[in-house]
C-alpha cells in the first residue's frame, strides 16, 4: 500500500523566507483602541477665526498645550484617568494632537483660548484685508511700430 503524502500549506514563516521579509508586518491588524481624535469645528466671524475643539474630561491648565508656529496652530492634549476598586485598578491614558492651518491675516500674537464644558474655544483675530489699489497702466504704441520696421 502506498503512503499518502500530506500537502504542505505555506505559513508566514515560509513567506518570510520567500520574500526576505514578513509581508504581513506592513499591515497593522491590531484595533486602534488608543486613538484619541480631537473633533474640531471652525467658523469665521466678523474679525476672527474661531476654532472649537471637543476635549472632555481634562484639566485645561495642565493637560492642554497650544503652539503656534509659521501659520499653524497645534493643539496638544493628554488625557488620563484612574478608577480604583476594592480588587483592581484601571488606568486610561493617551496623548493626542491636531494641527490646523491658520487663515491669511491671522494675528498669531493675539490668539486667546478658553475651556468650558469640555469645549476648548480658540479665537484668532484677523487683520482686515488690505485694500487693493487700482491704477491704470498706459500702453505705449511706439515700440510696436519700431519692431515692425
Amino acid at each position: 500500500m502506498t503512503e499518502v503524502g500530506r500537502r504542505h500549506v505555506p505559513t508566514v514563516l515560509d513567506m518570510r523566507e520567500w520574500f526576505g521579509f514578513d509581508p504581513f508586518a506592513i499591515v497593522d491588524w491590531r484595533p486602534k483602541m488608543d486613538f484619541h481624535p480631537i473633533r474640531i469645528e471652525d467658523r469665521f466671524e466678523e474679525d476672527a477665526y474661531v476654532l472649537s475643539a471637543e476635549i472632555p474630561g481634562i484639566d485645561p491648565e495642565h493637560d492642554v498645550e497650544l503652539v503656534v508656529s509659521e501659520g499653524t496652530l497645534t493643539i496638544l492634549a493628554e488625557r488620563s484617568s484612574a478608577e480604583h476598586d476594592k480588587r483592581h485598578t484601571e488606568f486610561r491614558y493617551g496623548a493626542f494632537s491636531r494641527a490646523v492651518r491658520l487663515p491669511a491675516g491671522a494675528k498669531e500674537e493675539e490668539i486667546t483660548a478658553a475651556y468650558s464644558g469640555g469645549i476648548l474655544t480658540v479665537r484668532v483675530p484677523l487683520a482686515p484685508p488690505a485694500k487693493a489699489a487700482t491704477r491704470k497702466i498706459a500702453v505705449n504704441g511706439t515700440e510696436a511700430k519700431a519692431q515692425k520696421n
